[in-house]
């Protein structure tokens, strides 16, 4: 090999891994399904614009949200507002923020047992998440659906002691959102977010009893924190989450189990 040619080859090594370290690393958590796919999705087009896109997938909803109040990520992407409100309730200084809105998983109920919501018995064991945002949710569309009666059936906060009326004496499991797919068989009614009702192949459009309409104020969020908020890395970032190229990724592959919410 020539002294020129080495030389040539040298500097273009040094140049490559120049644009190498000055790829902005960001870290971001996020549960399997939608959040990380779509964040997979984008990697290539972050890696053009110069962010090192890594993506740390969890299974509960819990820990995204710690490790990034304790900055051992940059963000996450997996809530809505009404769970993060919660969160910075008993997490003290929770220094989390949203970014912007990505989509909205249509909340719904399932059954292994019954085909239409009417058939639901009195008695029925009717089984909704554990974290105070989702429970509350769960109830709302209960509600809407005329099998309880709330209090305030606007309130998002809403808990087992706001039902005013029960009139089928239906019992309530509260258990962790993501195993309810699990005791789906264990119970008459299951209330799923629909990332754990797809990875458990539930299609929420054909499968289930009921559904929230396209009005659901539960838009799932980019979260970063207040000190990194306005870097250019979570700017790109939102930006390619908030595509046309992401909202066609999102309607083809899911199908209305999943709604962009821009």
């Amino acid at each position: 090999m020539s002294r020129k040619l080495s030389l040539l080859l040298a500097t273009s090594l040094t140049l490559f891994a120049a644009a190498a370290q000055a790829a902005d690393k960001l870290v971001i958590a996020a549960t399997p399904v939608p959040h990380a796919e779509i964040l997979e999705f984008i990697k290539p087009t972050l890696a053009k614009e110069g962010v090192d896109l890594q993506v740390k997938v969890f299974t509960d909803y819990v820990q995204p949200a710690a490790q990034t109040n304790e900055k051992q990520v940059d963000g996450n992407f997996f809530l809505h507002q009404p769970y993060l409100d919660e969160f910075k309730k008993s997490h003290k200084n929770d220094i989390e923020v949203p970014v912007t809105k990505v989509h909205v998983e249509p909340f719904a109920a399932y059954s292994q047992k019954y085909k239409k919501t009417a058939d639901i018995p009195n008695g029925a064991t009717i089984a909704i998440p554990n974290d105070p945002s989702n429970s509350g949710r769960a109830l709302l569309l209960l509600a809407r659906n005329g099998l309880i009666k709330l209090k305030d059936a606007s309130s998002i906060s809403a808990t087992q002691k706001d039902i005013t009326d029960n009139p089928k004496k239906l019992k309530f499991r509260e258990l962790e959102a993501a195993t309810l797919p699990r005791v789906l068989n264990q119970v008459d009614v299951a209330l799923i977010n629909t990332n754990y009702a797809i990875e458990a192949k539930l299609n929420p459009v054909k499968d289930s009893l009921f559904i929230e309409d396209a009005n659901s104020p539960y838009a799932n969020l980019l979260v970063a924190r207040t000190d990194n908020k306005d870097s250019a890395a979570i700017k790109k970032l939102a930006a390619a989450l908030n595509s046309p190229a992401v909202k066609k990724f999102i309607e083809e592959k899911y199908k209305g189990a999943v709604v962009p919410a821009f």
